[in-house]
C-alpha cells in the first residue's frame, strides 16, 4: 500500500461526516426553522416537507455513519431529482442555475452510497460487532 493511500478510509470517514453535518442542517433549517434561512416559507409545501424530513433523518444517518449506503442513496435521489425540477430549468449550467450545491450533494451522496461509511462509522463498529460475535 502505498503511504499517502492509507489516509483514505479516514478522508471517507471525513467526507461522510461533513457531508451529513452540512445535509442535517438544510433538513433543519426546513423542518425547525433553525438556523433561520429567509429563503425558507414559514408553511412548507409538501415537497419542502418531505425534503426536510430526508435531509434530517438522512444527514443524521450520514453523519453517525449508520446505515449510510441506504440512506446515502436516498438522499443522492432526492438531490437528482431537486436539481432537475429546481435548478436545470433555470439554464444547463449549475453556475448560473444556482444548482452547484445540489449537484455536489447528489455525487457526494451518489459516491458514499457504493463507498459505505468508512473506518471511523457505527456501520463499522456493528460490523466488526457482528464478526466477534460470530467467531464466540
Amino acid at each position: 500500500m502505498r503511504p499517502e493511500s492509507s489516509w483514505q478510509p479516514l478522508a471517507l470517514s471525513l467526507l461522510r461526516f461533513v457531508a451529513g453535518l452540512c445535509f442535517l442542517q438544510h433538513g433543519l433549517a426546513k423542518l425547525l426553522g433553525f438556523p433561520h434561512v429567509a429563503s425558507y416559507p414559514a408553511h412548507l409545501p409538501p415537497l419542502l416537507l418531505i425534503a426536510g424530513i430526508i435531509e434530517s433523518v438522512g444527514g443524521a444517518l450520514v453523519l453517525l455513519g449508520l446505515l449510510t449506503r441506504p440512506a446515502a442513496l436516498i438522499m443522492s435521489g432526492e438531490m437528482a431529482i431537486g436539481y432537475f425540477m429546481e435548478h436545470f430549468p433555470r439554464s444547463a449550467f449549475p453556475i448560473l442555475n444556482g444548482g452547484e450545491a445540489a449537484l455536489l450533494f447528489c455525487f457526494i451522496f451518489l459516491y458514499l452510497a457504493a463507498a459505505g461509511g468508512g473506518p471511523i462509522s457505527l456501520d463499522r463498529l456493528i460490523a466488526s460487532r457482528r464478526t466477534t460475535l460470530a467467531r464466540v
